[in-house]
């Protein structure tokens, strides 16, 4: 059983929800291709269609009526984030800076997502909300906004880029630094639409314009959606696959390092761009995987695929260990125990740390019942762990997945099945 030939992936769930929010702040009608159709982006369309940003599907990408930057209106009812703590986090930058009320809710796992990492900086900025200690519902009372000089805290994307949307929306200049490099998606995309902004030393500084422009986005694929077939792939000796049309953002290859470090034969080339990102394909061969060391700043850039990692490290020779990676707590589950948990569960030698694990390889697992723990990155990876189990590896809530990658599961077992029928002719 092998994995050969090419594969597309869904669109970039980061880059895509920043899509959207930068068409429907746009003057005038802008046009989103390549979004994926994942449950976190529809999150993102429900609430800007709650805040009265008309969408619609057209010719396979979805057009928004943008209501220029200061055009979101206050909904009656609160604003239903679902899953998806990247629509939470980043409409807190966007609507400190709106005119009226705007209470952001969501399901009973994004009911436990800290939020207190993002209200503290934007308070310097003016930014007002209300909240129940550290989790939603809370509510955010948008007024005027005023540049600030902010730190994050934490090397955060979505920290990060709420306090540069709130920077778009304030008098004045603004500066965000944070402690160490996290994904430039946002500072990327409002380059691309000719914001005064640039880094140096860390420091993200942001001058805000008057108005943004409409335009078309072509969002490249999910390199995060793509990790799930690599890892495959990786596992499955003799394999040789290629990922098509996926984003090539330096702050985002962190697994494919990993992947070189445990040994595997990786190249990845950039051909073209989309919503200002590098794009273009990745190409896989397997070979032997040996444990290593993913800590510091790998373990921050790899950091949602690294329940993959601890897969690939149960299954490679000798030892991996997993260090520095703490987030990974409060992501949709705490993914340090979930994964420790469904991996024993399969016959794995896994010990959970505060901030990572500490995994024994062998040649290969038993298989056995698993919890998903309600997170789409743990059902995922443990699709791919029953690859090398001599007995299936059963899901208790397969159907997660769909949040950010409907048909992973169909579509795996029919790129194997179209192998094996070729091997047997």
């Amino acid at each position: 059983m092998t994995l050969e030939g090419a594969v597309n992936v869904p669109g970039d769930k980061s880059i895509g929800h920043r899509a959207l929010l930068f068409a429907a702040l746009g003057d005038g009608p802008g046009r989103v291709e390549g979004l994926g159709a994942g449950g976190d982006l529809a999150s993102t369309r429900r609430a800007l269609g709650q805040l009265g940003v008309a969408i619609r599907a057209e010719d396979g990408a979805f057009v928004v009526d943008g209501v220029g930057l200061r055009g979101l209106r206050a909904p009656a009812e609160p604003i239903d984030c679902g899953n998806s703590g990247t629509t939470l986090r980043l409409l807190c930058g966007l609507l400190a800076g709106q005119t009226g009320d705007f209470t952001l809710d969501g399901d009973a796992s994004l009911r436990r997502r800290p939020v207190l990492r993002v209200t503290r900086v934007l308070a310097p900025f003016g930014g007002r909300f209300t909240v129940a200690g550290d989790h939603p519902p809370l509510t955010v009372h948008g007024g005027a906004l005023r540049g600030a000089t902010v730190h994050t805290g934490i090397a955060s994307a979505q920290v990060k880029s709420a306090a540069l949307l709130a920077g778009l929306l304030a008098e004045g200049p603004t500066a965000v630094t944070e402690p160490a490099r996290s994904r430039d998606h946002t500072e990327r995309m409002l380059r691309a639409l000719d914001v005064d902004l640039w880094t140096a030393d860390g420091t993200t500084h942001l001058q805000p314009p008057a108005s943004l422009p409409a335009r078309a986005w072509q969002v490249p694929g999910d390199l995060s959606s793509a990790a799930f077939w690599l890892a495959a792939a990786a596992l499955l000796p003799g394999s040789d696959l290629t990922i098509r049309r996926v984003g090539l953002n330096p702050t985002r290859m962190g697994f494919l390092d990993v992947l070189v470090a445990m040994g595997a034969d990786v190249e990845a080339v950039v051909e073209g761009e989309g919503c200002g990102e590098p794009m273009g394909h990745v190409r896989l061969r397997s070979a032997g995987l040996k444990g290593a060391r993913i800590d510091g700043d790998l373990a921050l850039r790899s950091l949602d695929e690294l329940p993959l990692v601890a897969v690939l490290g149960a299954l490679a020779e000798g030892e991996t260990v997993v260090a520095d990676a703490a987030e990974l707590r409060v992501k949709e589950s705490d993914r340090i125990g979930a994964m420790a948990a469904a991996l024993t569960a399969v016959g794995a030698r896994i010990e959970a740390r505060p901030d990572g694990w500490r995994i024994e390889g062998r040649d290969a697992l038993a298989g056995g019942a698993v919890a998903a723990a309600h997170d789409h990155r743990v059902a995922m990876a443990m699709q791919v762990a029953g690859l090398r189990s001599q007995g299936p590896v059963i899901i208790d809530d397969p159907a997660v997945a769909a949040v950010s990658y409907p048909g992973f599961f169909e579509a795996l077992q029919a790129r194997l099945r179209g192998a094996v029928e070729e091997s047997e002719r």
